[in-house]
């Protein structure tokens, strides 16, 4: 059996790695346009930010290391085409200059996403950076070293992780943000709590612009001035757009493979499209939100490598299934940490719950230890059933403790009240004798039917 990957970072390295292992004697091959695989690009932002200074510590496992194991890799290789009735990829090499093509038993989509590109005027100017791959951490982290001021465009995961990273590499920054508040994908309220404690360690190294859109670059020899609606004028050395990320699916299209209501490839729990024998998984594919059941696109490195795998496994004819997705998350900005799972509030409403919350901040330890700090955490349940819908947690390290607690909770559909029945570990270091989680649940019992 021959099996084909397109693409290499976290879903397709991981589907050939597992494939080798379950089929050692199949002929397994991996193209992609890029020139590394198998590397953390979650980790570019730290890379950037200056914490180790060899790109080579994100990659995860070399194309050499996949070669000794029987898998072809062909990097700088672009498929073109999918040809679905006749089982042939049209494939473009771009270091040799030809095209050609090869044939496939199954296939395995794993194109990844590309950064979402705002329409401005002069868009195409010098020192316009995105962070996707290694080469883009690479360039953009020799244009910091080398700069004293950079905006960056959107306030997502991406921009508020290169905040810290631009902050701590010494720049004066400018947060630009379209919508009314940073972090939009978070409740309004938690995001404005998450704007007063990063602006109160501010000390004038960064600012942030809200409901603003930027509208104009201007410079000679690159970006010197972004220009927005409002006409703000902000003097920068560079421009980092961090405006999320859209699903690689063209060539799928092309060949025929749906499309979900997101925009993304739709696959069932196997990873399997509606085309026999292909394959999709990673940033490319819709998801399943276990809370609603509904379609969602959320593309993140730990779900594309969960996929792969899962692909994997029934390519080789066992059963597997990934049944879904919570949406948990979690990130850092200068000490601050910012979490969440399952619903806020408003995308509750949207899916048609009638959604009410609690929101408590506590200390994450008793109140003698030398290292306390506070959490925020929001809690959200359906009025009607009880059941837990979502969390949001800001503050210290011990908050993204408190949502990987209820990502469980979550999964299994509790209740407030199973919640509150939890029997969690107590130690002065680790948590105050009544958990921040049972505090919120109390208030929240009282507002649930």
């Amino acid at each position: 059996m021959k099996i084909v990957i397109i693409g290499g970072v976290a879903a397709g390295s991981k589907a050939a790695a597992k494939l080798r292992k379950l089929l050692p004697c199949a002929q397994i091959e991996l193209y992609t346009e890029d020139t590394h695989i198998s590397y953390s690009s979650c980790g570019l932002p730290y890379f950037v930010e200056g914490n180790f200074d060899d790109y080579r510590m994100l990659l995860v496992r070399l194309p050499e290391e996949f070669e000794k194991d029987g898998i072809a890799i062909h990097l700088q290789n672009k498929v073109l085409k999918i040809i679905p009735e006749y089982k042939q990829l049209l494939i473009s090499d771009y270091k040799n200059k030809n095209l050609f093509l090869t044939e496939y038993d199954k296939l395995v989509i794993a194109t990844g996403a590309s950064p979402i590109i705002p329409e401005i005027e002069n868009i195409d100017l010098k020192n316009v950076f995105t962070l996707r791959n290694i080469e883009d951490g690479i360039l953009l982290k020799e244009k910091v070293l080398n700069s004293k001021k950079a905006v960056i465009i959107g306030s997502g995961y991406i921009g508020i992780e290169l905040l810290e990273a631009f902050v701590k590499q010494g720049l004066k920054v400018s947060v630009i943000e379209r919508s009314g508040s940073i972090m939009p994908n978070l409740d309004e309220d938690m995001s404005l709590l998450i704007r007063e404690q990063l602006e109160s360690i501010s000390n004038g190294r960064f600012v942030f612009y809200t409901n603003e859109i930027v509208e104009k670059f201007a410079g000679n020899n690159g970006v010197k001035q972004v220009i927005t609606s409002s006409n703000k004028v902000i003097d920068t050395d560079f421009v980092l757009i961090a405006t999320g990320v859209k699903p690689n699916i063209k060539i799928a299209q092309d060949a025929g493979i749906k499309l979900g209501k997101t925009g993304a490839i739709k696959v069932d729990c196997h990873m399997r499209t509606n085309i026999e024998d292909i394959y999709a998984c990673g940033d490319c594919i819709e998801k399943n939100l276990l809370i609603s059941n509904t379609p969602t696109y959320i593309p993140l490195g730990s779900y594309a490598s969960k996929e792969g795998r899962c692909a994997a496994i029934n390519i080789a004819g066992q059963n597997d299934c990934f049944p879904g997705v919570l949406g948990s998350a979690v990130t850092r900005c200068l000490k601050f940490t910012i979490s969440m799972t399952g619903l806020t509030v408003k995308k509750a409403q949207q899916l048609g719950y009638n959604p009410v919350w609690a929101t408590v901040t506590k200390n994450d330890k008793v109140g003698y230890m030398p290292d306390v700090s506070n959490i925020t955490l929001k809690l959200v349940a359906d009025e009607s059933s009880g059941i837990l819908l979502g969390a949001q947690a800001i503050g210290s390290i011990e908050a993204d403790k408190k949502i990987n607690s209820l990502t469980a909770a979550l999964t299994g559909k509790m209740t407030v009240m199973q919640l509150l029945e939890n029997d969690t570990t107590y130690a002065p270091p680790y948590s105050t004798t009544i958990d921040l989680l049972f505090n919120a649940a109390e208030i929240l019992l009282k507002k649930v039917k």
